[in-house]
């Protein structure tokens, strides 16, 4: 009898919707048994306690999670009080009530998969809902679904709806002024519970997000110790051993796991050649197989391409890069050079936003080592190999013009300011070189002056090319060679209260009175915000880009004085933006 009752409880239950679905007046997606899918995404208890009312005007809509969320938490804590165990580190006693609504986390999670995932292919959609669920109950899941949330309002694309405030308690603000409010709560909370004695794969990941977001701001001290953190933490788990991925049931865990190692050491790697740090981690476990996911195979080929490009750039040519190990060779660095330009098959299997990211970065790490080189000595005016040559970055101008024009807009744009930041790069490298060789060896129909012409109308077409790296571009121009005409760009005349792109990224900086690095910290061969003076080096007639030394040219014999540079500069594409697509077969 007492079974039949209890049937008929729940068959009644399941004609109507739960009571949180009731409330906030939406369809019930449940069967009565278990927690509906509604209340599971959006961390509410699911009941069918209350009695159904007759029907008539119903109050606002507005703040319903909220407050379901508050009156759950009250009861929660009646409770406690009558002798039912309490969890006082959970996120529902120590979160910021109303900073996230569920459209908010929605609209990020697809942003994420739409734009991020095919170069970060290390979350599951279907895992990332059931981490959601559990926001209220453990805090490693809250700071990982929050941290998500703060990397993706970061992002310089990332728009929210404004009806994605409407269940939220804070007001109408941009996501980027959001997205830092975010990463501090996500700081805030992880200081409630011991993460760093007893991590999971949640605390790398999280780590990760904190150092992708303070990336984005530029503040480079704060993403470098997240970073370290995220690869000390991978260590600690034993992720660096194969064993590792042996041992667990969970093919998905598994697989995602092992993506994100090789995340972390691609993204180390990009770093330590941009700002001379050193490597934790190494190619010491299996690269993912295309066998991982039958669904991704196009996204998994562009990542696993990706590694491959910065697998050269080992202990060896970290240390060399960071002065501090010798025994370079021309020999060695002509064959690095040889490797990347074979690094990449003419026709790619990845998205289209992947490959915009593979052929950029492989015209950049070219650049890299023709830097390493030269800062050697080895670079000759009449080098047998290529690479070795001192005009060697037209040629790499070249090949970067020839494949962004064969991409999209869209392409190009999902990437960012890490995008620009690469083109920014090679583009000063080839204003170096131009400026050292006479006008009457490049006048040929297609040349330099032409590269330079197109990298001017790329960064200029690009979100925050306008408005920070165009005018640098063009004051490194008009410094390194007066006469050239720059055909449809002219010197920007900015009043001195116009404020940067840096300036409107790092608000939370600006509110705590601190500055920004880039003026003190610009790429090899890129003008700071406040050029440095040419330099000569001693036993030339020329002057040229030097690094953080002075450095040997060889043989090379220009008849024009190069300014100097310092070898630091602002942020490259660590973890570019994709979209995830068809597969790409251009060039």
């Amino acid at each position: 009898m007492a079974d039949s009752s209890s049937s008929s409880s729940i068959s009644n239950a399941t004609k109507r919707a739960c009571d949180a679905c009731h409330r906030r007046k939406v369809k019930c997606i449940g069967d009565g048994a278990k927690a509906c899918k509604n209340c599971t995404s959006s961390g509410l208890t699911c009941t069918y306690n209350a009695i159904p009312q007759k029907k008539g005007p119903k109050g606002s809509r507005a703040k319903v999670i909220t407050e379901l969320r508050e009156n759950q938490r009250q009861t929660q804590l009646s409770s406690g009080r009558n002798g039912i165990e309490e969890t006082p580190h959970s996120p529902a006693y120590l979160r910021k009530k109303g900073l996230l609504s569920m459209e908010m986390i929605t609209a990020c999670v697809d942003y994420f998969f739409a734009n991020m995932y095919p170069t970060m292919p290390i979350l599951h959609r279907v895992k990332v809902g059931e981490t959601i669920g559990q926001m209220e109950q453990s805090p490693e899941a809250y700071c990982l679904v929050v941290s998500l949330c703060g990397y993706m309002m970061i992002q310089p694309n990332m728009v929210l709806p404004p009806t994605a405030f409407q269940d939220a308690d804070i007001q109408l603000q941009p996501s980027l002024e959001l997205g830092q409010l975010l990463i501090l709560e996500t700081l805030r909370v992880r200081k409630t519970y011991d993460y760093i004695e007893s991590p999971t794969v949640w605390s790398v990941i999280t780590s990760f997000f904190l150092f992708g977001s303070y990336f984005c701001l530029d503040r480079q001290n704060t993403a470098w110790f997240h970073l370290r953190e995220a690869t000390t933490l991978s260590h600690v788990l034993g992720m660096q051993e194969e064993s590792h991925y042996q041992t667990s049931g969970d093919v998905i865990e598994s697989s995602r796991k092992r993506r994100l190692y090789w995340l972390l050491f691609v993204t180390e790697r990009a770093y330590a050649l941009q700002k001379h740090k050193p490597l934790s981690l190494h190619a010491t476990i299996s690269l993912p197989t295309m066998e991982d996911d039958p669904t991704e195979t196009v996204e998994l080929s562009g990542f696993v391409h990706l590694v491959n490009l910065f697998r050269p750039f080992d202990d060896t040519f970290v240390g060399l890069w960071n002065k501090a190990r010798t025994g370079c060779s021309t020999e060695w660095l002509a064959a690095l050079q040889q490797q990347l330009s074979d690094a990449l098959p003419v026709y790619l299997a990845s998205t289209e936003s992947q490959a915009v990211d593979l052929r950029c970065s492989q015209q950049w790490l070219r650049t890299m080592v023709w830097q390493l080189s030269i800062s050697h000595g080895y670079l000759s005016s009449v080098a047998s190999e290529n690479g070795m040559s001192f005009k060697f970055p037209i040629e790499i101008s070249r090949d970067m013009i020839t494949a962004m024009s064969g991409f999209s807009q869209a392409a190009m744009e999902v990437h960012g300011i890490g995008l620009i930041e690469k083109l920014f790069d090679v583009a000063c490298t080839l204003i170096d070189v131009m400026s050292c060789v006479p006008h009457e060896q490049y006048s040929f129909e297609y040349g330099p002056r032409d590269y330079l012409n197109q990298f001017m109308t790329i960064i200029s077409s690009l979100r925050g090319g306008q408005q920070r790296y165009l005018p640098l571009l063009l004051t490194k121009v008009h410094d390194a060679m007066p006469t050239m005409p720059t055909p449809g760009f002219s010197m920007p005349m900015a009043p001195a209260s116009s404020r940067l792109l840096e300036d409107l990224w790092d608000s939370e900086g600006n509110s705590q009175g601190q500055t920004h690095s880039s003026s003190a910290s610009t790429p090899f061969g890129s003008p700071p915000l406040d050029a440095i003076a040419p330099h000569t080096v001693p036993g030339f007639r020329h002057s040229f880009p030097l690094g953080t030394s002075g450095i040997g040219y060889g043989d090379v014999t220009a008849p024009v004085s190069m300014p100097m540079y310092q070898n630091q500069g602002p942020p490259q594409s660590m973890f570019p933006t994709s979209t995830p697509g068809q597969e790409y077969r251009g060039g």
